[in-house]
């Protein structure tokens, strides 16, 4: 079994598709025996995502500072709720109970935490893979961006070629068990 860290929105966004990529990527965590690290809370399709995954019989551990416990933003339903003082302590804590990453849909908050698991796997911190799902093309103009910063000199190519990208969730976890079991 992995641990998946996934970062997501907490908020539900405006197109169905974005509840039922969350929901498709629950089951499938779940069905192949995978666990689920994410920020801990009840609202937006972080709370979808953890009750799917837990509704299928999977693990869910939360990590959430207490600030946002005490907003009661926290899911207490879940396999493991973990708090932690701050939101540095938070990602650290996700990131070391996880033994990859997706992002889905989310704003600025979820843009912030992929792209420093991103610069940490560049800078040799860790080596777990990272993947986006790409639904409905939400990430599509990003994932062109970072295109571009290849073409201009400003990333090199094999690190873009580390961030696995999919549109379907079963796509994106397939490819990155490969990368999981390839590692080294």
């Amino acid at each position: 079994m992995a641990r998946f860290c996934v970062y997501l929105g907490s908020r539900e966004g405006n197109a169905p598709q974005f509840v039922e990529a969350t929901r498709q990527l629950g089951h499938q965590l779940a069905r192949r025996g995978h666990g689920l690290v994410y920020g801990g809370a009840r609202v937006g399709l972080m709370g979808e995502l953890a009750d799917t995954v837990m509704v299928a019989g999977g693990e869910v551990v939360g990590v959430m500072p207490d600030h946002l416990v005490e907003r009661e933003q926290a899911h207490h339903g879940l396999t493991r709720l973990i708090r932690v003082h701050n939101m540095h302590e938070r990602k650290a804590s996700m990131a070391a109970h996880a033994d990859a990453f997706i992002v889905l849909p989310g704003g600025i908050g979820t843009l912030e935490e992929f792209f420093e698991a991103w610069t940490w796997q560049y800078l040799g911190l860790h080596d777990k893979p990272i993947g986006v799902l790409d639904t409905a093309g939400f990430y599509a103009p990003l994932l062109a961006f970072l295109d571009s910063t290849v073409t201009h000199g400003f990333l090199n190519a094999r690190t873009r070629d580390a961030l696995v990208d999919a549109t379907e969730p079963d796509t994106l976890l397939e490819a990155l068990e490969t990368a999981l079991t390839t590692r080294g």
